[in-house]
């Protein structure tokens, strides 16, 4: 006697539905975070920072110049 195998959660043979996307309850944000900058994006930043800094005649370092653009392209407030 031959057994018919059903796969669990299918109905009739249709393939389950599959959510694409969370669904957000209304009058609730959803948290959407930046990607993190690669270290060489923050390094071309701080470059261009550097440049500017100097063209300025200010005082500074290479740590901020690269805090300063980390802090930029991840979209905190810089010092």
């Amino acid at each position: 006697m031959a057994t018919k195998k059903t796969t669990k959660g299918t109905s009739a043979g249709r393939p389950r539905k599959t959510v694409s996307a969370a669904k957000v309850p209304a009058g609730r944000k959803v948290n959407v975070s930046k990607p993190t900058p690669t270290d060489e994006e923050i390094r071309k930043k701080a470059e261009e920072i550097y440049h500017e800094r100097i063209a300025r005649g200010e005082y500074g370092t290479a740590a901020d110049d690269w805090h300063k653009a980390e802090a930029l392209l991840k979209g905190l407030k810089a010092k």
